[in-house]
């Protein structure tokens, strides 16, 4: 019988061959995750994106739409941002109101009015001491990456509060009437309103811009661009009803004096009627005195005409004789005396 070595059993222990398997795999894996390593920064970059990429921190190029290659980390960092021409869009809750200040209108009497702090929430102040609610939505493309990377989570805040800021400067430089139509009872045709109030998405926009760029100059720039602001302004729940009735009783009034004016047209037009009316027979009756005073007067003129032209000299006599028997047949007596004879002559009357 012949003896097997030593060494050979040794090698051929269960043991030692586990911990051979082992090593293996731990090699293996080893491997594997050092590869996997190496080309963890190696990728593809979607058309929608860009890649930052800084070298221990320090900002070392920007890579658009394409094939990525980079060292791991630590050595190299990569931060996925939108492309260049990518437009994000951004609602400002800060200015609208809030959770506790809805449930709170809803529960508020004037019992238990709302506080200071929850009354004014969502509520800006214009110049004409109005109020009005904005619903603000921005617009932005990411214009300086490094900037944006570095600010990180403060840059969406940082926005919220550019345009909070500028919407309240705006809506306390104007009426309420130039945010939105309030009372169009006031709006004239030559009014400059409607023109302003299509001028402050634009004036927002500007404004908002015009911060980011003093931010960008003062070293503390969030790396944004606004190119678009949509601008949905409304009254308070509350003074919708107030203007409302407002409108209403204005509507009213302006029925109740257009029906004024048509009852005042009519009464002018029948006062009109009834005037030209009594003119016309004032007219009629005086054309027909007129002419019933000449009939009765052509007698009296055609003898004045004659007698003026002295055409008929015994004229007088003649009627003077026509004329006074029936003057006297008309009275009882009559007693004539001469001035001249100191002598008194009495006739009788003749009888009747």
């Amino acid at each position: 019988m012949s003896k097997v070595p030593r060494g050979t059993n040794e090698l051929s222990s269960p043991w030692i061959q586990a911990g051979r398997l082992a090593f293996i795999a731990l090699y293996v894996v080893t491997v594997l995750a050092a590869v996997a390593w190496a080309i963890s920064n190696v990728r593809q970059i979607d058309p929608q994106d860009r890649a930052l990429v800084m070298h221990f921190g320090a900002l070392q190029r920007v890579q658009n739409a394409g094939l990525l290659l980079a060292w791991p980390q630590p050595f190299e960092q990569v931060v996925l941002l939108p492309a260049a021409d990518r437009v994000l869009e951004r609602r400002v809750e800060g200015l609208l109101r809030s959770e506790a200040a809805l449930e709170g209108d809803r529960v508020a009497s004037l019992a238990t009015p709302l506080n200071d702090a929850l009354a004014g929430s969502g509520y800006l102040l214009t110049g004409d001491a109005g109020v009005v609610q904005l619903d603000v939505r921005v617009f932005y493309k990411v214009s300086d990456p490094f900037a944006y990377v570095l600010q990180g989570e403060h840059v969406l805040p940082a926005l919220d509060r550019l345009v909070t800021r500028s919407a309240l400067a705006l809506t306390a430089a104007r009426d309420l009437d130039t945010i939105l139509v309030a009372r169009p009872e006031l709006m004239g045709p030559d009014n400059q309103a409607a023109e302003r109030r299509e001028r402050l998405r634009g004036d927002l926009l500007q404004s908002i811009n015009q911060r980011l760029a003093q931010l960008s100059a003062s070293g503390q720039g969030i790396g944004l661009e606004v190119t678009r602001v949509d601008v949905q302004s409304s009254l308070p729940q509350p003074a919708v009803s107030a203007f409302n009735a407002v409108l209403t009783a204005s509507q009213q009034a302006d029925k109740a004096v257009a029906n004024a004016r048509t009852e005042a047209e009519k009464l002018t037009q029948n006062a009109n009627q009834q005037a030209d009316h009594s003119l016309q027979v004032a007219h009629a009756q005086a054309s027909e005195r007129l002419a019933l005073a000449r009939a009765q007067t052509a007698t009296v003129q055609s003898l004045a005409q004659a007698q003026r032209d002295g055409t008929d000299p015994q004229m007088l006599l003649r009627i003077y004789r026509e004329r006074l028997p029936k003057i006297l047949g008309q009275a009882g007596s009559l007693t004539t005396v001469n001035p001249k004879d100191d002598s008194r002559l009495i006739i009788q009357g003749a009888e009747q």
